[in-house]
C-alpha cells in the first residue's frame, strides 16, 4: 500500500559539485553522499535533497530551473535573510510581507528558487 510521505526532492543541476558547495555553505552541513554526478543532503526533518546532473538524469530533463521552489519555514525570516546575505547568494525577492506571511527568495547557482517563510498567525 502506498503512503504519501515525501522522501526526497531532486534538483537537476549543471554542476553537482558546484551546487554542493553552495548548499553546504547555505545549510552549514555536509552531504551524506557525493559523486561526480549526484549529491545528497539529509535535511533536519528527514527529507533528503538530491542534486543530480541534468546531463546524466534519466529520463532526460526538459524543464528549466526555477519552475518550482523548495521552501523552508523559519521563526525569524529577516534573521535568516541577514545571515544568508553574508554568503554568496542571488536574491530574487527581499524580505516582504505577502498574503500568507513574511518571506524572501534566493536562487541557487542554476536558478532554482529557495523560499524562506513564516506564516502569519491566524486571526481569531
Amino acid at each position: 500500500m502506498f503512503t504519501a510521505s515525501l522522501g526526497f526532492v531532486l534538483l537537476f543541476v549543471t554542476n553537482p559539485q558546484k551546487s554542493s558547495l553552495f548548499y553546504q555553505e547555505l545549510f552549514e552541513m555536509k552531504p551524506i553522499e557525493e559523486s561526480p554526478t549526484f549529491v545528497m543532503f539529509a535535511l533536519k526533518n528527514g527529507v533528503m535533497l538530491g542534486l543530480w546532473s541534468k546531463f546524466t538524469a534519466e529520463p532526460r530533463v526538459e524543464a528549466p530551473a526555477g519552475a518550482l521552489e523548495i521552501c523552508f519555514p523559519a521563526l525569524n525570516v529577516d534573521a535568516v535573510y541577514d545571515a544568508w546575505g553574508k554568503k554568496s547568494v542571488t536574491v530574487a525577492q527581499k524580505p516582504t510581507d505577502m498574503d500568507f506571511g513574511r518571506t524572501f527568495v534566493i536562487l541557487d547557482p542554476d536558478g532554482h528558487r529557495i523560499r524562506v517563510y513564516k506564516l502569519f498567525e491566524e486571526q481569531k
